[in-house]
């Protein structure tokens, strides 16, 4: 059990730092030089660049613009959203300036816009996914709506950060036009779904309900060959009136073709129904970490 928490935790520090990159590799590569100002403290750092260069004598860098807004916000959510949560956004945080310090500059998408708002969304989505599976955040604007939250509870986070967000979206309408603004909006759709997909591909699991008179031996071959839990259910058929055992259990998506081949193995006439989880906590499968 101390080995797969050890690889659990490696893992999701593994799956931060990743996504954190391709994070940062979307702002250097397709939002900044777009010009697309999507939300968050990294859109309002490219407005900031761009007006800083334009009446400034030199610009100022989006990944200070990250940390000069992020680190007075987790100084105050220390005390308020928990050490463990901060520890990690603090984390991500500073590898988000340090990578976008780092990563060259690269104008992929120059010249097609349609091309940056796609790619630009697939690529941060999937650092998002990524970042948010691990029960993190890159800071921001996130850490902003959570504190904003204690003082107005009457208002959810996500409302909050669809406002406070698009005050930033409405800043790059005046700073590079509104037609980067809208293809800006169209980004921001393409990163929600593919940050959700990324997430739900991480905890989607399968579950199956198995009726059979021989359902002690097809639970000890699950129990045995898939070393996966079983959990046997009293039932009642209504049209034999007579006692059932229906067995539940749920495996990853691998795993249930296995177990539709144990069941129908042993018993030709199985019933078998299964679904589809849209997560599963426990042991096995992703642990609760508050």
């Amino acid at each position: 059990m101390l080995a797969d928490w050890e690889n659990h935790k490696i893992r999701n520090w593994i799956a931060l730092i990743l996504g954190v990159f391709l994070i940062a590799i979307s702002v250097n590569w397709v939002y900044d030089p777009a010009g697309m100002v999507t939300g968050g403290v990294t859109g309002l750092g490219i407005s900031i660049k761009y007006l800083s260069g334009k009446f400034l004598p030199a610009e100022i860098p989006v990944w200070l613009t990250n940390l000069a807004f992020n680190l007075p916000l987790l100084i105050l959510a220390w005390k308020l959203l928990g050490r463990e949560f901060i520890v990690r956004t603090l984390v991500a945080t500073g590898l988000l300036s340090f990578f976008i310090y780092l990563i060259p500059y690269l104008p992929v998408f120059e010249g097609d816009p349609l091309l940056a708002c796609v790619f630009g969304g697939v690529i941060a989505g999937a650092g998002m996914g990524l970042v948010l599976a691990t029960m993190s955040t890159t800071g921001g604007t996130d850490v902003l709506c959570m504190l904003l939250h204690i003082k107005l509870k009457h208002i959810s986070v996500p409302r909050l950060l669809n406002f406070v967000d698009g005050l930033v979206v409405v800043t790059g309408v005046f700073v590079f036009g509104i037609n980067k603004a809208l293809y800006a909006i169209i980004s921001v759709y393409i990163v929600s779904k593919v940050s959700d997909g990324i997430m739900d591909g991480m905890k989607f699991a399968k579950m199956a309900y198995i009726i059979s008179e021989h359902y002690e031996e097809i639970a000890g071959r699950i129990l045995s060959e898939l070393d996966r839990g079983v959990t046997g259910l009293n039932a009642t058929g209504m049209y034999s009136n007579q006692d059932k055992k229906v067995l539940f259990c749920v495996v990853s998506k691998k795993e249930m073709v296995k177990v539709l081949e144990i069941a129908h193995r042993l018993d030709p006439q199985v019933f078998v129904i299964v679904s589809d989880v849209r997560e599963v906590m426990g042991e096995g499968f992703i642990e609760y970490k508050q």
